[in-house]
């Protein structure tokens, strides 16, 4: 088994003894953070492109990554950023493949370091058909973490098609799936989330 392979929340759920909440505004106070010049102008430019294409690959190259990448400037470089990284943590489990973005609390480049922190996957248009192979992969984080002796009390995920954005949030066995969606047109309240787990680590940039 691998990521891909949790099709469906009740498979993650009953394979790791999870308990999952649906009905909570999880960042309804989460305060905005407001994009760079430089990423207004790259989506300006970049997110019709991407849904006239409408690909997952070019979602996650002209969207995705130029958000995910802020989060990365926005805390001066010091976050570790990863893509179509492979990730092992527990092959008998599932726990194993490709992760589509990671970002970690550490700025280490050449190798995924702990503690990581957000993990996003991209789906072409289907966001629900993304979130069991999300958690699996912060389940992962999770016990990767607890491995390297770094336990951090929350792991975050996202499942975006570039153009809407769904966050989730793991702590323990317990997982809970943000009821809102949010658009990318709301990028400020995107980046707001994005960044609120790693400002225990970092200041932001000002």
């Amino acid at each position: 088994m691998a990521y891909s392979d949790f099709t469906t929340l009740t498979k993650v759920r009953e394979a790791f003894g999870l308990t999952i909440e649906e009905s909570i505004d999880l960042f309804a106070n989460t305060p905005e953070v407001m994009p760079s010049a430089y990423l207004q102008t790259t989506l300006a430019e970049n997110v019709f492109l991407a849904t006239a294409i409408n690909t997952e690959k070019a979602r996650s190259e002209l969207i995705i990554t130029p958000v995910l990448l802020e989060v990365r400037r926005i805390f001066n470089f010091q976050i570790g950023f990863f893509s179509g990284s492979e990730f092992n943590v527990d092959v008998q489990a599932g726990l194993s493949g490709y992760c589509d973005y990671i970002l970690t609390a550490s700025k280490e480049a050449y190798e995924i370091r702990t503690p990581v922190v957000t993990l996003a996957e991209a789906k072409n248009e289907s966001i629900k058909s993304g979130l069991g192979q999300c958690i699996a992969e912060m389940v992962a984080a999770q016990l990767f973490n607890q491995r390297n002796g770094d336990a951090i009390a929350s792991i975050y995920g996202a499942v975006t098609t570039g153009t809407d954005w769904k966050f989730l949030k793991l702590v323990d066995k317990s997982v809970w799936i943000d009821k809102r969606d949010y658009f990318i047109n709301e990028v400020s309240r995107i980046l707001g989330i994005l960044t609120t787990p790693f400002k225990a680590f970092h200041s932001l940039k000002k």
